[in-house]
């Protein structure tokens, strides 16, 4: 009995300067990391905003000066990590009212035009362009060599 006791009375913390058995300290003795924008060693560079130009194609130019662009991105599933689709609409300023709906836009970020438009819509070139501008070039190489394509083979037959 005398054994328990004496176990016991050895295990007891008498003050919260002891240590635990596992060595340990307990959590009042530990300082708290520096939370203050002060001691961060590059607080006075402004914040890094991400993203300031999408891409997407307009769903709806039926307001006037505004066009709907739908932006899709690539995002990795919480629990899967699967990359899913993600979609999500932005109200843009589009001043001469040229983008039909299926248009691929540009949005570029600027200040706040209205309570929903944050952004402006800019015209891209089509991306069918410069595979056509590659592809005449490539072609123009072959006829000057004298080497028929083969769809021009099948004609001459």
């Amino acid at each position: 009995m005398s054994v328990i006791t004496s176990s016991l009375h050895s295990l007891k913390l008498s003050s919260p300067k002891t240590r635990f058995l596992n060595g340990s300290t307990p959590l009042t003795r530990l300082s708290k990391p520096p939370s203050t924008p002060q001691n961060l060693p590059y607080s006075s560079f402004p914040q890094i905003k991400a993203m300031k130009k999408m891409q997407g194609r307009v769903v709806c130019a039926s307001s006037d000066k505004t066009v709907a662009v739908e932006v899709v991105r690539l995002d990795p599933h919480p629990k899967y990590k699967r990359r899913i689709r993600k979609k999500k609409k932005y109200q843009a300023h589009d001043p001469e009212n040229q983008f039909q709906v299926g248009d691929l836009v540009q949005l570029e970020k600027s200040r706040p035009i209205s309570k929903t438009k944050s952004f402006i819509a800019v015209a891209m070139p089509p991306r069918n362009a410069s595979k056509k501008a590659a592809g005449e070039s490539s072609n123009a190489g072959n006829n000057e060599l004298g080497i028929p394509s083969e769809s021009e083979q099948q004609l001459e037959a």
